[in-house]
């Protein structure tokens, strides 16, 4: 499929009416949204406006350390898995500054977090439709119009509330994401003004802080975690170190990253886990954490180079590294010191640990869809244990008189396997809700992706495309004539624009 130049001019589209509804209205642009927003630019006729809260599009800043990398090829950016000639692609970004020759005599396969921050930054702030500094407020549906109401509020430079706005739309995208998890025992702490508790997400903003503390002690023994006590013990003096890692982990375990071990991370894996049980994917979603938790093989060995290195003059650095380890409560004694109650899990031992600071790497979950989607709620169809279902094409399961479609970027890995949260499958899951969203493969997908056969039954589960019948035909038109059939439902055809 080819697409535009991102700066190749275009026709100017007809004008819009204010009052028409949209065909797609996106909610948060984090990753997701905005390789949906990507993908769906040179489909012209699709109409779609993304909002989101924030004055810009960051990701994760507290934890965009030097030298940190993300975890996957560079062609697993927003578009190029599903269209490698989309202008929005990762070398598109390198090639617009310039860097394509530097990228290729560096041999890189996985770019640097920072790099990849700043690549879709640079799509962010070129591709239209997207509305940041625009909280939503709520989600109906409105059944005398057949149509959603999303309600947003425009916020000033200080976050105020300046405006408030109403936007009709066929259908709903949500990319909400994550927030950062802080353990309950923790939480009073971490919420208190003043008390050096604070997760890792804000890590860099507190840095120096941190490094001139007496004592650090680092929880959770994932890959922030990892990169933080690596950070911390870099920029300790040595022999002075005095940082404590720890988590509930067994193991300071690699990251699952063989080959076929990766193809749990493909759109095979992912058709094969909607597919089975709902009570074999709650077990399933709640163990695998060496796929999702575990630490890439590269940041081990740098924390073992450089606790080796400490240690060449003779002693070994003051620092403690300590995993099966969870905390149980936690208190202030001081004003500068947190008392840490532990308990070893396998040991069955408790023991108290006294710091100056703790830093909570401790992850991040779903944010719960019930936030955004209280006034769907009669609508919602829910499995059994109460959560929204979420079909193999990434839609809610609403009642059958809601006409429109609410799909759902990022619903944890619950519904889809371990690897719906990865960035490696953003543009695969953008595709196929493009393609169910025009009723046909507006992106050809592959069928098969993965050289396990993830069950008995080798045929690859592909679902088909959705035909909808009021849009399809009006774009089909739109392309033929240039103008709506008389006496079609109206969409506007432009590309992903607003007033």
């Amino acid at each position: 499929m080819t697409s535009p130049a991102p700066h190749t001019p275009a026709a100017p589209p007809p004008p819009r009416e204010p009052d028409a509804p949209r065909d797609l209205v996106g909610i948060g642009i984090g990753p997701f949204n905005l390789s949906l927003a990507a993908l769906a630019h040179p489909l012209t006729a699709l109409d779609a406006v993304f909002y989101d809260q924030r004055p810009a599009f960051t990701w994760h800043p507290g934890l965009l350390l030097d030298g940190t990398t993300v975890h996957g090829s560079f062609l697993a950016d927003l578009v190029t898995l599903a269209d490698p000639a989309s202008p929005w692609t990762f070398l598109s970004y390198l090639k617009d500054r310039e860097r394509l020759y530097p990228f290729c005599f560096a041999g890189r396969l996985h770019i640097q977090r920072a790099e990849y921050d700043a690549y879709c930054r640079w799509v962010a702030e070129r591709l239209p439709g997207l509305r940041f500094g625009h909280r939503v407020d709520a989600v109906r549906w409105n059944p005398e119009r057949g149509l959603f109401e999303v309600d947003h509020t425009r916020l000033g430079p200080d976050g105020e509330a300046e405006a408030p706005g109403r936007t009709c739309t066929r259908n709903v995208v949500l990319g909400i994401g994550s927030e950062p998890h802080v353990p309950e025992p923790l939480r009073p702490l971490a919420d208190a003004p003043g008390v050096p508790v604070l997760h890792a997400a804000d890590y860099l903003r507190h840095r120096d802080a941190l490094l001139a503390a007496d004592h650090v002690t680092v929880v959770g023994t994932g890959q922030s975690g990892a990169e933080i006590f690596l950070d911390l013990l870099r920029h300790r003096p040595a022999g002075r170190e005095r940082v404590h890692w720890l988590g509930r982990t067994e193991a300071l375990a690699p990251t699952e990253c063989s080959k076929l071990g990766l193809e749990h991370f493909t759109p095979d894996y992912t058709r094969y886990f909607h597919a089975l049980a709902e009570p074999v994917r709650d077990r399933l979603a709640a163990s695998p954490w060496q796929m999702h938790g575990g630490i890439g093989a590269d940041t081990l060995a740098a924390i073992h180079d450089e606790l080796y290195r400490r240690s060449l003059h003779g002693g070994w650095p003051d620092a403690v590294l300590t995993p099966g380890v969870r905390v149980r409560t936690a208190g202030r004694i001081a004003a500068t010191r947190i008392e840490l109650h532990l308990e070893h899990v396998q040991q069955d031992t408790r023991s108290r640990l006294t710091t100056g600071a703790v830093v909570l790497a401790t992850g991040y979950r779903e944010r719960p869809l019930d936030r955004v989607l209280a006034g769907l709620d009669p609508y919602l169809r829910r499995d059994g244990g109460e959560r929204p279902r979420v079909d193999a094409q990434h839609r809610l399961v609403l009642d059958p008189s809601v006409t429109g479609t609410v799909y759902v970027q990022n619903a944890g890995n619950r519904p889809h396997g371990v690897g719906a949260p990865d960035l490696g499958l953003a543009a695969w899951r953008s595709a196929t809700i493009l393609n169910s969203l025009t009723g046909k493969e507006s992106y050809p997908l592959p069928r098969r992706t993965a050289f396990t056969t993830f069950g008995l039954d080798p045929r690859p589960q592909v679902p088909p495309a959705r035909r909808a019948p009021e849009l399809i035909p009006l774009l089909d038109d739109r392309r033929q004539e240039g103008r709506p059939r008389p006496g079609a439902p109206r969409t506007a055809a432009r590309r992903n624009t607003a007033p």
